[in-house]
């Protein structure tokens, strides 16, 4: 059996995405499925991070858009033929939830070493609040998504609004 120690070391799997020309990893552990583009309901009213339903199995799943809340560039014109929906399962205010968000391309499952991730650099223009870190890989940099802190404020935001 692992102790806290050895577990807090142990590497993370993790799914490499691109959204908006940026590398993200999103833990393997929170990913459920990765779907073709769906057909996707425009729900009135509902802000710009989250505009969208999908039908995923019979159940009603919103589905986001990652690129506003990290403040990332809009896809590229030709991403239509790799964009991807990633369903995930995420921790929002305290809640288990089935959440949908955009990938512009899907890559693959990789491993990322806990000791190689970095915290954010002060000058950096990501929301650091949204962020648990940058890795680099042969890529290049890689920020890793703190998906219940994203998925929380997007929550909070629409519940005041």
């Amino acid at each position: 059996m692992k102790d806290a120690t050895t577990m807090s070391a142990d590497p993370i799997q993790a799914l490499t995405i691109t959204i908006g020309g940026q590398l993200l990893a999103i833990p393997s552990a929170n990913l459920r499925e990765i779907l073709d583009p769906l057909p996707r309901t425009r729900v009135p009213g509902a802000s710009a991070s989250v505009p969208w339903v999908l039908n995923v199995r019979g159940a009603v799943v919103p589905l986001a858009e990652l690129r506003i809340p990290l403040g990332l560039d809009q896809p590229p014109p030709d991403s239509e033929a790799t964009r991807r929906f990633v369903v995930l399962e995420v921790d929002v205010a305290g809640d288990r939830a089935i959440v949908a968000i955009i990938a512009d391309s899907v890559h693959d499952v990789t491993t990322v070493p806990r000791g190689a991730i970095e915290p954010l650099p002060p000058a950096s223009r990501f929301p650091t609040g949204f962020l648990t870190g940058i890795w680099r890989n042969s890529d290049g940099f890689v920020l890793l998504p703190d998906l219940s802190a994203i998925f929380t404020d997007l929550v909070r935001r629409s519940a005041a609004a």
